[in-house]
């Protein structure tokens, strides 16, 4: 089959996104060699997204808007709710979109092309992160997976994301199982590679950027790039919230058996020292495995559950 008759649902999370929605769902629309519907769902807002939005739908018939009225709190939760009420069962293959970023035409069919050639079922890839200022910088997200990497990151920007229909109706399925659980989960991006790589799913990281990722300061996450972003991760360390995160995430997936985590759980400066010896197999890129490595040290002094060896 040609790229050009793979169809692709496309995932549009959405909030007050007025000043960036227009430019985004043009760079979508403009995709070559596949075939995409959109699929938005938008979270409670205050200012003209929801009728931008009424007007897009009414003028593209390949622009369906879900439901309006909600407040999901967070764009994980808004994916969430994208990924267990639309039917993308008819789909070749389901992607993300964020609702300020700039789509290169070949996005979506660079990713087939690959996800194809390589035989995987999730894709995800570098992006060229850009701000307002005029300032670029490539976000590098496709250093070799590793033994445990999906425990503690995710594979990139959710936005960079294209999952086969099979791996994409299996974490549906997962969410609707879970029920209320599934207000639990951090980030949408993070738990569907988690899930994808503890089902056995096969993931694939390109090296190349095909969108310009919009960063401002209404980003929910961002690029994790600068002293200001690493400040919060060590904050976020050492306040011991990035590994309840871990941790909770590892539960709802039935990973809190995997070695890391029961070593972060159990908390014990033995216990940390063996997690040191680890910090090789749970983060891909080398400076992120020493920031790992640093963050065990300090979660080591840091936190006070303690246990028995």
């Amino acid at each position: 089959m040609n790229n050009s008759h793979r169809r692709i649902a496309i995932l549009l999370a959405a909030y007050n996104g007025e000043d960036y929605l227009l430019e985004q769902i043009s760079s979508i629309l403009n995709q070559v060699d596949v075939q995409c519907d959109i699929y938005i769902s938008l979270d409670k807002s205050i200012d003209e997204s929801y009728q931008l939005l009424l007007d897009l739908a009414q003028c593209h018939e390949n622009i369906k808007l879900l439901s309006y009225g909600e407040t999901y709190g967070s764009a994980g939760q808004n994916f969430f709710r994208l990924l267990k009420e639309v039917d993308f069962s008819g789909y070749d293959y389901v992607a993300f979109a964020d609702q300020d970023d700039i789509w290169l035409k070949d996005k979506l069919s660079s990713a087939v092309t690959m996800l194809n050639s390589r035989g995987c079922d999730g894709y995800s890839s570098n992006v060229t992160a850009f701000w307002e200022d005029g300032r670029e910088k490539e976000i590098v997200k496709s250093s070799p997976q590793s033994r445990f990497d999906f425990l503690f990151e995710s594979a990139g920007p959710g936005c960079t994301f294209v999952m086969t229909r099979r791996l994409a109706l299996d974490i549906k399925q997962f969410l609707i199982d879970i029920g209320e659980q599934v207000e639990d989960i951090w980030l949408h991006d993070w738990f569907c590679y988690a899930f994808a790589r503890a089902q056995g799913y096969s993931w694939i990281i390109d090296s190349n950027s095909y969108m310009r990722y919009r960063q401002h300061s209404a980003n929910s996450v961002g690029a994790n790039s600068g002293l200001d972003s690493l400040l919060k991760r060590i904050n976020s360390v050492m306040s011991g919230d990035a590994f309840d995160k871990v941790i909770k995430q590892a539960s709802i997936l039935g990973l809190d058996i995997l070695e890391p985590i029961q070593l972060i759980q159990c908390g014990s400066f033995r216990s940390s020292a063996k997690l040191l010896s680890l910090a090789n197999q749970c983060r891909r890129d080398n400076k992120d495995k020493v920031l790992f490595f640093m963050a065990v040290l300090c979660s080591s002094f840091g936190r006070s559950n303690q246990c028995r060896d």
